[in-house]
């Protein structure tokens, strides 16, 4: 998952924390899933618009193990128009078997959002990933361009599986990415 939002009052995360991390109904995670295979950088391609990533182009994930045995994860983009970089780091951890793409994610503290693997390349070069529901939605990549034919496929995969693609915002990968790449190496 890519940035997280902003913790709600801790009455209303109460309330919300049953449903955070479930998956949209009607879809399925991936089975055979190999986190080994699944770390490393992903590039984010395109998503459904939310404030936490509102503006952000240049969009990376880096997914490393933790000593916990769960995943870090290491969130950044850039507002290219004012050169302001935002970082998030948050973890991962399975909710249920190891071989299924289906985990939970925080940001804050105890509040865990869904993260769920839909498609993923055999070779892990791309992933379509959703939230708890359909309000969430990336396209990641391991390089920060897709073929086009891919990217088509991969949004008519999420169209059958009735999300919004229609509002589906394509994430600046280009050469304006480049100096913001150099500097987080």
């Amino acid at each position: 998952m890519p940035f997280p939002s902003r913790p709600a009052p801790l009455g209303a995360s109460a309330l919300l924390l049953a449903g955070c991390t479930g998956i949209p109904r009607g879809t399925e995670p991936v089975t055979g899933f190999e986190l080994d295979r699944y770390l490393g950088q992903w590039y984010e391609i395109a998503r459904l618009d939310h404030s936490f990533e509102r503006g952000l182009d240049c969009v990376t994930t880096d997914y490393s193990l933790r000593d916990d045995g769960g995943v870090r994860v290491l969130n950044r983009g850039v507002k290219l128009a004012e050169g302001e970089v935002s970082e998030a780091e948050g973890r991962a951890y399975f909710i249920g078997d190891e071989d299924v793409g289906r985990l939970k994610v925080s940001f804050f503290g105890p509040f865990y959002g869904g993260y769920n693997v839909l498609a993923l390349d055999d070779d892990y070069q791309w992933s379509l990933v959703a939230g708890p529901d359909r309000d969430y939605l990336w396209i990641l990549a391991r390089t920060p361009t897709l073929p086009e034919a891919t990217y088509r496929d991969l949004v008519e995969r999420a169209e059958a599986l009735a999300f919004p693609v229609e509002e589906l915002i394509e994430v600046e990968q280009g050469e304006a990415c480049d100096p913001w790449r150099e500097e987080a190496r």
